[in-house]
């Protein structure tokens, strides 16, 4: 793991307190401990604060996007988050990815930005994702916490990333130093729109968002339009599974994929950069 002054260190859930890496155990000045998983994340999430008993994407979901993903479908989108991020964050900056999944977007933006010497951490509420994210880099830290609490110092991070994860920008807001960036990929209206008109009689295309953010100027845009091919029956499955639609699907409707062996869809993104006031 990166060291020196710009180490991007969490905090306590209970006391709010730095927490010091010891071995293999988080520990703040108050002596609240903490210790890591033999996957190599801590787990930082109070369970008397959740009343949910299944936290985050489970395995099934998180095996789905690690196979899809690897197959780079999404590289360009990954490729253009790297440049963005070098563009925007400044030297010896701490990254935050709240919402980081398996890190296969935050693992490329690592090595993107080693000549930078930034310092790189992922949280993500599924513990399942944490153990995907510990096999692509042992340079980021990682820990099970809710992006609605974020455990890290107020003004502790140059940037923050919200990729596809649940939104929350008072606590973007907190822990961004003046001037942080925050990048955001949100999917655009056509966004595997053939996807869905294979599995439902009446799809749906994604409702348009609002692109403004209290205590945030945009100061760039982009958007990444293009198409993929999936000629296996195994990717197509890992493509649906990983989105939020299977769960929401009739079994009736998610058996038209089942024999489906080609499939021609659209990838639509938009990435945006916003600098706090």
């Amino acid at each position: 793991m990166k060291g020196g002054n710009n180490m991007l260190n969490f905090c306590c859930p209970v006391c709010k307190e730095e927490l010091k890496l010891d071995g293999r155990t988080y520990r703040c000045i108050n002596n609240h401990c903490f210790d890591c998983a033999k996957q190599g994340y801590v787990n930082l999430l109070q369970s008397n604060k959740s009343k949910s008993k299944r936290h985050g994407d489970d395995k099934l979901m998180i095996e789905a996007r690690t196979e899809f993903l690897n197959t780079d479908s999404y590289k360009p989108l990954c490729d253009l988050m790297c440049e963005l991020l070098q563009k925007y964050i400044p030297q010896n900056a701490c990254v935050l990815d709240a919402g980081c999944g398996d890190c296969y977007y935050t693992e490329k933006i690592e090595k993107a930005l080693a000549d930078k010497n930034a310092s790189i951490a992922g949280i993500d509420i599924s513990k399942f994702a944490l153990i995907a994210a510990a096999k692509r880099s042992k340079n980021i830290r990682l820990a099970v916490a809710s992006v609605f609490a974020l455990p890290t110092a107020d003004f502790s991070c140059d940037a923050v990333l919200n990729v596809f994860s649940p939104f929350a920008p008072e606590e973007y807001n907190r822990v961004l130093k003046r001037g942080g960036v925050l990048l955001r990929v949100i999917p655009l209206e056509n966004h595997l729109f053939s996807l869905k008109k294979a599995i439902y009689d009446n799809p749906l295309k994604n409702p348009e968002e609002s692109t403004e953010i209290d205590g945030f100027i945009l100061a760039e845009s982009k958007e990444l339009k293009y198409s993929i091919t999936l000629d296996d029956n195994r990717e197509i499955e890992s493509l649906f599974k990983m989105t939020p639609y299977y769960y929401k699907t009739s079994r009736t409707d998610q058996q038209k994929l089942e024999k489906l062996n080609s499939l021609t869809t659209e990838i639509e993104f938009c990435v945006l950069v916003y600098k706090k006031l």
